[in-house]
């Protein structure tokens, strides 16, 4: 069983709710990042604790929702040693977790129904790192420093 961080926006409090009770049921255990309501809030707030809590090693792996899924992962993506994949179904996140080494999924609940959502995290949490021929393209992922920005 895995130490999964979990965390949502107003527009993925559902779905967030359901998947973790899934994994609960799967013995999993959970640290719930929230939202915990529909009050409208800001989605890299929750990126960001899941992050962090992986990055920290307060877990091995996070589960990130917002609408579309998107936006979340963009934020998370900004923790050094994150790399989320918003995915779609199975192969998606399969894919990510064996190619790329994905350590966050992010799932739009306006996008993906949640009985594809299930499927998607348990293929998430099934499958492992290939390495191989992907170990120095992940390499070159985390190796990518951010632009700074001259400030005015």
């Amino acid at each position: 069983m895995e130490r999964i961080a979990a965390g949502a926006d107003h527009a993925g409090v559902h779905l967030k709710n359901m998947l973790v009770a899934h994994l609960r049921e799967l013995g999993h255990e959970v640290t719930d990042c929230g939202t915990h309501n529909t009050d409208r809030v800001d989605y890299p707030d929750y990126a960001e604790a899941v992050a962090r809590k992986v990055t920290e090693a307060e877990a091995e792996v996070g589960l990130c929702v917002c609408g579309t899924g998107i936006g979340i992962a963009m934020a998370a993506n900004k923790v050094p040693g994150v790399r989320a994949a918003t995915v779609h179904d199975v192969t998606s996140a399969r894919l990510a977790r064996e190619h790329n080494n994905a350590n966050v999924i992010c799932i739009g609940e306006r996008l993906v129904g949640s009985t594809a959502a299930i499927e998607a995290l348990d293929a998430f949490l099934g499958a492992s790192f290939e390495g191989g021929r992907h170990v120095a393209r992940v390499a070159k992922i985390d190796a990518i420093l951010p632009i700074r920005k001259e400030q005015p």
